[in-house]
């Protein structure tokens, strides 16, 4: 019996190699995976205006769809879209955006933004936020990301100056998660 232990373990210890060795092919010819590959956070230009968050994200071998983005340390995170209506530009909520397959996904000025309401004060002194990106694949994977916070930008001009505050999402609605200050 002792004889058999050591093959038994030799074969557990096998089977495991090569199950570890086929995870590490399973990405194999089928081009890089999804990524949230850089980002940002635009401070508002007082205490009671929103941040905006921009970032870009490189798509994977399939598309997807962003669906949220959320973050412990802030009261609300929302997804928005700059768009120019009747020479107006105003905000819109988004639901969701695409992720072309081995394509980008680009939240920007005058575009595509987060709006992001009562950081915590412990994340904005340590200069990041700590944000999930919940896509449409494998059960709504999410990818964590740390958002390097910048300070308001000056008050002429700027997505960051703007009052986001006037476009109907402002703090009327309950938050989901109370900030940790």
């Amino acid at each position: 019996m002792k004889a058999f232990a050591p093959r038994l373990l030799i074969g557990a210890a096998l089977a495991a190699s090569a199950l570890t060795l086929s995870g590490c092919g399973e990405n194999l010819g089928k081009g890089q995976p999804l990524n949230v590959v850089s980002g940002h956070i635009v401070m508002g230009a007082t205490d009671d205006r929103p941040a905006v968050g921009y970032f870009k994200v490189e798509g994977g071998p399939q598309p997807v769809q962003l669906v949220a983005v959320t973050a412990d340390l802030a009261q609300r995170v929302e997804m928005h879209e700059s768009v120019r209506e009747n020479g107006v530009v105003t905000m819109k909520p988004l639901a969701r955006a695409d992720v072309p397959a081995k394509g980008e996904l680009v939240f920007k000025q005058g575009g595509k933004h987060l709006m992001i309401w009562g950081i915590n004060g412990a994340a904005v002194r340590a200069g990041k936020l700590p944000m999930a990106f919940v896509f449409t694949n494998n059960n709504n994977e999410r990818i964590l990301f740390d958002m390097v916070i910048k300070p308001a930008e000056g008050a002429a001009g700027g997505e960051a100056a703007m009052d986001h505050g006037a476009m109907g999402h402002g703090e009327d609605k309950a938050a989901p998660d109370a900030a940790k200050k």
